[in-house]
């Protein structure tokens, strides 16, 4: 396996285990995920399919790194017959829940899951870090239209959160216009200006602009 995919699984990795580290930083709720919305039309479960489905999202809030990666792994390899609990654990009030089932569903990377997440309510004051991993997920997904939530994370103050929005832009699009997270902010900022030029540009694209 080469470095460049090494690293980006790596990376991908860490997205999920900074939603487990940061959460304990906000405010949460105890009562668990809110209220469902349609989720649309998907492959049902079998009945020992569907019981094991329930249990790993109940064990779900109360895991921790490596084991929360691998059960973010575990959702995406089941795939449609979980399309539904993901869907009701994204609104979930736990920030690292909400965004392990986020990361799950980038990981399928089935298109079909983009009306689905668009319908759902977002707060626009999320944490930072389930605000790029709901960006990185529709990217993932084929949707272009958060990209420039994660191209304004290439700002952001946290050495860690900037090195992972670049590099969610880089998986999908293969373009760094010299952006080094670890460069100081003059030289960063240079970079994130070229990103945002690329943005502009690509706005008159079919593309993109079917997906805003």
């Amino acid at each position: 396996m080469n470095r460049p995919m090494i690293l980006s699984r790596w990376l991908s990795s860490l997205f999920a285990l900074l939603l487990v580290t940061t959460a304990g930083c906000v405010t949460t709720t105890e009562d668990g995920p809110t209220k469902r919305m349609p989720t649309g039309p998907w492959l049902e479960a079998s009945p020992v399919l569907r019981q094991q489905i329930e249990d790993e999202a109940q064990r779900l809030p109360w895991t921790h790194g490596r084991e929360r990666v691998e059960q973010i792994h575990w959702f995406a390899t089941v795939g449609e017959p979980a399309y539904e609990k993901l869907l009701e654990l994204a609104q979930d009030e736990r920030p690292d829940v909400a965004g392990s089932a986020l990361a799950a569903m980038g990981a399928t990377r089935d298109s079909r899951l983009v009306t689905s997440l668009r319908q759902l309510p977002w707060k626009p004051d999320a944490p930072p870090t389930l605000r790029f991993e709901r960006a990185r997920t529709l990217l993932r997904l084929g949707d272009w239209s958060e990209a420039p939530v994660l191209i304004e994370g290439l700002r952001h103050e946290s050495l860690m959160m900037r090195a992972l929005c670049a590099q969610a832009l880089y998986d999908t699009t293969g373009e760094r216009f010299g952006y080094d997270a670890k460069e100081a902010e003059i030289a960063r900022e240079d970079a994130v200006q070229r990103w945002q030029a690329w943005w502009k540009e690509r706005l008159s694209e079919g593309i993109l602009a079917s997906s805003r």
